[in-house]
């Protein structure tokens, strides 16, 4: 009925390769539906007047050890090598992120810290990543104080400011992954491919989308278009049954009409600001843990290196979620608690029902992906079809 035998709810990088391998695969003729004017998701960029590069839903910085996702990503796309490396403000001074050596030595009198690295390699060994939880049990009193400085001036402020509840409701769980790096290596990924799209996410997406099967429509609330028949476990597609593949990368909960109530998000407000001098700070991230509301300040210039008078940076302001207020409805992270994963595991029997459903994608699973899980989900995915057939 609609002309399509696969219908793409957004053109995140989820939706976009779904599109591209049903296009280019299984010659599937495709429509992706995009509530946003542009596409791309929350990677979408754009070249301001300034002629910098800004990411409009925060700073997105590629890095992956997987090398199909690499390679499939390099057909659409050059790139630009960019090792990301992040500073924290504490106590007036910028140091790296994560607690490393050369933050150690930057804290610490030359004497103590040296002290301190001899018991990390002894106990740890060099190269080593020790959580701050195990650093806290260590039979050694200085270890021990440096995991409550790392808690105390590294963490515990920063995911207040970021999750928006009090110290003694942050799991221990997510403590337990904030580490000590034992060595000088103070890039914040470690990953094998570490590179920006040259021209942007936003051209990437839009190579990727470029293929005659497809066809996008922005501004296009799919929820507005699309219905779940309970009783005949169909689609429905501008009020007629669609038998063909749906693909939804939305929020679950929004394509059941929150009948089983809301999922909650943290969202975040941005403050971006165009600066007359060539630089504001060192590096592309500085993470401000303690003081201020706003938990960084990205300098978009850093990442490709753009050689210009001005500069744009962003502050990011943490908020709770709210569908119904423009100024808070971008779902960002997922808030993972025992009752949140159960509402979701229970929207998802729900979906199971509808056997040409295919969910895919962070909002779809509730869950925080970088950019390669979504696009490597997206390739296991079609190898698990092709294997089938």
């Amino acid at each position: 009925m609609s002309g399509f035998d696969v219908i793409v709810v957004g053109a995140g990088f989820s939706g976009a390769v779904m599109a591209e391998r049903f296009a280019s695969q299984q010659n599937k003729k495709v429509l992706v539906l995009e509530q946003r004017p542009h596409i791309a998701g929350n990677c979408y960029d754009y070249i301001d007047d300034s002629g910098i590069t800004v990411h409009h839903y925060g700073p997105h910085l590629f890095h992956t050890n997987k090398e199909q996702v690499w390679q499939y990503l390099s057909q659409f796309t050059q790139w630009t090598p960019y090792e990301h490396k992040v500073l924290g403000s504490i106590d007036g001074k910028l140091v790296p992120i994560p607690f490393n050596l050369n933050t150690l030595y930057q804290l610490y009198p030359n004497v103590q810290a040296r002290e301190i690295e001899s018991l990390l390699v002894e106990h740890y060994g060099a190269g080593g990543r020790v959580p701050i939880l195990e650093l806290r049990k260590s039979p050694y009193e200085t270890l021990q104080q440096l995991a409550e400085l790392v808690y105390e001036k590294f963490f515990v402020n920063y995911t207040t400011k970021q999750w928006g509840c009090s110290p003694e409701d942050i799991s221990p769980e997510v403590t337990a992954r904030v580490p000590i790096v034992i060595s000088r290596d103070d890039r914040y990924f470690h990953d094998k491919y570490q590179a920006i799209p040259s021209q942007g996410y936003t051209q990437l997406i839009a190579k990727i989308l470029n293929h005659n099967n497809i066809e996008v429509r922005l501004n296009t609330d799919a929820t507005s278009l699309i219905r779940l028949n309970d009783a005949t476990k169909s689609v429905e597609f501008k009020g007629q049954e669609f038998n063909g593949k749906l693909v939804f990368t939305g929020m679950l909960d929004q394509l059941f009409d929150y009948s089983d109530g809301e999922l909650p998000y943290r969202s975040l407000q941005f403050d971006f600001q165009t600066l007359d001098t060539p630089e504001f700070q060192p590096n592309t991230t500085v993470n401000y843990p303690n003081e201020h509301a706003y938990t960084r300040i990205t300098e978009f210039k850093h990442i490709l290196k753009q050689g210009l008078d001005q500069t744009v940076i962003v502050k990011e302001y943490p908020q709770d979620y709210n569908r119904n207020d423009p100024t808070k409805n971008v779902p960002y992270y997922p808030i993972f608690n025992q009752d949140n994963q159960q509402k979701f595991d229970q929207y998802k029997k729900r979906l199971a029902y509808f056997k040409n459903i295919i969910s895919a994608g962070r909002l779809a699973d509730y869950k925080y992906y970088n950019m390669d899980d979504a696009v490597g989900n997206v390739l296991s995915y079609f190898e698990s079809e092709q294997s089938v057939c």
